[in-house]
């Protein structure tokens, strides 16, 4: 045997050794290393300096209370909706209503700064007259609500007091998916209980300004409040909800992330409430048959399904149908970024909206106003019985003009009004009363215009049709029959 054979057959004979042979794909390309456990992490340093910062909160809540005994105010509340008036009570003149505390509940917090500064959720102490801070040496304080954000349920409290053991706040726009966290607080108000878990995912859209922070920490009744912490000490988050069907913990809990809690926990500190920004528009997700008919490729951006009267939108030049592509040059992805970019934007500022309209992209410029409550009237006109005579057009709908006091009265100048709809219109839900203001990216004038670009499509494409509903617009994809 020659040397070279003698290396092949050696080499033949480790490979099978190893479980491998000539033809072995382990040969092309070497296996992944796996990685290497070599413990679960101890949490107790973690604990001993973080936990003295977390406290107990309990609110009280004066209740008046009348003579005639519990439930009394509640019989005559039901009395008065169902009957139009209650019972008249006999009442001696000398007797006067008395108030009573009543405990509303416990929750959790901590503590941020060494003069008193203490962080939980707004629904913990939402509509609590008095409110007690405990830490974990038992010294209680009277707290002040110095304010309450409802949107990002977050609420700053102080306590007269100096000295305190407080948290260090981390960055939670640099938190992982799988790292550890702990969580710390008074669950079924049970003091400083520690649990633990990983982050399993970020930016969970839960909340029209809050992209929460989703871990399998274990968060109960008493928790909210309470630090979500990371292994460095720092606290990344505020734990505010659980996914429940019972009301304990079911596996997956959410925490408010920090950077948001202390932007506004900043505004709380210097006003008392929360500024955000309005531009005066509903909008409803793109799909990707919608994005495909409109000539945008991907489905992206937020579409503009209503825009308000008067609103900061309508004066700058937004249309209903249009797709908000970018805000001040940042990309709008899914509906969720376009009321946080623009919730953040300060009162006052001019920003730039990018939509896509009608085939093309262009750059419209808005004024910024405060949000508020919005309030708008409902109008919807009365759809006409269709007359005898031809078939419905290819979308299965028969539509009509509007008149000029019903264009004016809708605030719109052109488009139909749908009489009748059937077949495929129908299945796509369109109704009759509805208005279509655009076919793809052509602005509807007329019926005959409407219906003239109608016969002229394509019955393999589907087709994006723009419909307004009382004061909600959206795009409907309706896939055109084949002509007979």
């Amino acid at each position: 045997m020659t040397s070279k054979s003698l290396r092949v057959v050696l080499s033949a004979l480790l490979m099978a050794g190893a479980g491998l042979s000539l033809t072995s794909p382990a040969l092309a390309a070497a296996p992944v290393p796996t990685p290497v456990v070599t413990g679960l992490p101890d949490f107790s340093d973690l604990i001993d300096k973080a936990g003295p910062a977390v406290v107990n909160i309990r609110t009280t809540e004066k209740v008046r209370l009348g003579q005639g005994g519990p439930g009394e105010e509640e019989m005559q509340e039901f009395l008065r909706r169902f009957f139009g008036q209650p019972i008249p009570r006999r009442r001696a003149p000398q007797q006067q209503p008395q108030e009573e505390e009543v405990e509303r509940g416990v929750g959790s917090g901590f503590i941020i700064s060494d003069d008193g500064y203490v962080l939980t959720n707004a629904h913990v102490v939402e509509g609590a007259d008095e409110v007690t801070v405990t830490l974990t040496d038992r010294r209680e304080f009277k707290a002040k609500v110095l304010g309450a954000d409802r949107r990002s349920d977050v609420a700053l409290l102080k306590v007269g007091a100096t000295n305190l053991p407080y948290l260090r706040t981390g960055d939670s726009s640099k938190i992982r998916v799988g790292e550890w966290v702990i969580a710390i607080g008074s669950p079924f108000n049970l003091d400083n209980t520690v649990t633990a878990g990983i982050i399993s995912a970020k930016s969970r859209d839960t909340g029209e300004y809050l992209p929460l922070i989703q871990s399998d920490v274990a968060v109960n009744p008493g928790n909210s409040g309470g630090p979500l912490i990371n292994m460095r000490g720092e606290v990344i988050g505020i734990n505010s909800q659980i996914a429940t069907l019972s009301g304990a913990y079911n596996g997956i809990s959410f925490a408010v992330p920090i950077d948001e809690v202390m932007r506004v926990a900043d505004q709380l500190k210097k006003t008392g409430r929360v500024t955000r920004g309005r531009l005066g528009v509903q909008i409803s997700e793109v799909t990707r048959d919608v994005a495909e008919s409109l000539g945008l490729g991907k489905a992206r951006g937020a579409e503009v399904s209503m825009v308000e009267p008067g609103g900061p939108a309508e004066k700058g030049g937004v249309k209903v149908g249009d797709i908000i592509l970018k805000f001040n040059g940042q990309a709008i992805d899914t509906t969720r970024d376009l009321p946080r970019l623009v919730g953040a934007s300060k009162v006052g500022t001019k920003a730039t909206v990018t939509v896509w309209r009608r085939g093309a992209q262009l750059d419209v410029p808005v004024t910024i106003v405060e949000l508020e409550d919005e309030k708008t009237a409902s109008t919807k006109p009365t759809p006409n019985k269709p007359a005898p005579g031809p078939a419905p057009n290819a979308l299965g709908l028969h539509v009509s003009n509007l008149t000029p006091e019903q264009r004016r009265e809708l605030r719109i100048e052109g488009g139909v009004l749908v009489d009748s709809s059937e077949g495929r219109a129908a299945t796509a839900g369109v109704r009759p009363g509805d208005l279509i203001l655009q076919m793809n990216n052509v602005e509807i004038k007329d019926a005959a215009q409407f219906n003239a670009l109608a016969g002229k499509l394509d019955p393999k494409k589907s087709v994006a049709v723009l419909v307004r509903r009382e004061n909600v617009t959206q795009y409907l994809v309706v896939k055109p029959a084949a002509a007979k």
